[in-house]
């Protein structure tokens, strides 16, 4: 009689072949002080990176999941959305991956590079999969899709993949470790502009802002509790030319109220850049209009 299958044996068995089939997505990005992050091949002569965690240089040497070892050179970087783009050369032959969507309670596998032309592996479940985001820096993110799982900061920037094999994105650490997906569709709609400007134009106002709370006596007339101070302007920045002023608290634009950054952030998107902003400010006990035209953020602010 035929033993039974072991169920376990079997699942492993597959996890196992699954992360062997995929390692070639997985490069190594060496750094000076002999330490490497991940990275994961998009196209045979793309590179995409995690762009908090990839020292900022021009050029790179990049480590493939064969052990071979070649050069990469920047196309462009966001901050925004937290993507970086290499270029290859010479070009890597690979599979390329169908995109994958990801689903609450199904398993990711986050692949991460070992340094030396192997990958490590990472098995967790997708948390939550949201609706896109804005981050604090103006990036637009198409989902929050948050996994349950640790990851080392060599592995930040790997490819993840649901069960079957298809690619959700690459992995980033967000807020106190926490472990995030920069989805496919983020990227994929990123790429271009990277290859063709190097960065991603975003809308700039030129303030430095701090959150305080709004004063008792107009809480009821502004309908909140808490703006953003503007701490410092830049001198022939937008707001400087049209009036703010450091002391000015920032409590609405273009009349949605200013209770997060990352709502405000949302309002600076690459489409906002020439638009003009209506900003409401409390200066001097008394809640002031003030519309500004929005610029293209300068590369150096």
């Amino acid at each position: 009689m035929p033993a039974t299958p072991d169920p376990l044996a079997q699942f492993s068995t597959a996890l196992a072949a699954r992360v062997s089939g995929a390692k070639t997505l997985v490069a190594a990005i060496r750094l000076l002080d002999g330490r490497h992050l991940s990275a994961t091949l998009w196209r045979g002569d793309l590179l995409v990176a995690s762009e908090q965690a990839l020292p900022k240089r021009d050029d790179y040497e990049v480590v493939l999941s064969d052990g071979a070892v070649a050069k990469a050179q920047l196309a462009g970087r966001d901050a925004g959305t937290n993507i970086a783009v290499l270029k290859l050369a010479p070009p890597a032959s690979f599979a390329v991956p169908a995109a994958g969507e990801p689903e609450v309670g199904a398993l990711a596998l986050a692949l991460g590079a070992d340094g030396t032309g192997g990958a490590t592996a990472r098995l967790g479940v997708v948390n939550q999969a949201g609706p896109e985001w804005h981050s604090n820096r103006g990036g637009r993110i198409d989902r929050r899709i948050e996994l349950d799982m640790r990851l080392a900061r060599a592995e930040e920037g790997g490819p993840v993949l649901d069960a079957a094999g298809s690619l959700l994105g690459i992995s980033t650490l967000g807020p106190r470790r926490q472990v995030l997906v920069i989805p496919h569709a983020t990227i994929e709609r990123v790429i271009p502009l990277l290859l063709n400007d190097g960065h991603v134009a975003r809308g700039w106002l030129g303030v430095a802002l701090q959150p305080v709370a709004v004063p008792d006596a107009l809480q009821a007339a502004v309908g909140q509790a808490h703006g953003y101070m503007v701490m410092s302007t830049i001198d022939d920045g937008p707001a400087a030319k049209a009036g703010i002023v450091p002391g000015d608290i920032m409590v609405a634009i273009d009349g949605e109220p200013l209770r997060r950054y990352r709502k405000f952030a949302a309002r600076l998107g690459p489409e906002s850049i020439g638009r003009i902003a209506d900003l409401n400010v409390i200066r001097g006990g008394a809640i002031v209009s003030v519309k500004t035209t929005i610029a293209a953020r300068p590369a150096a602010a």
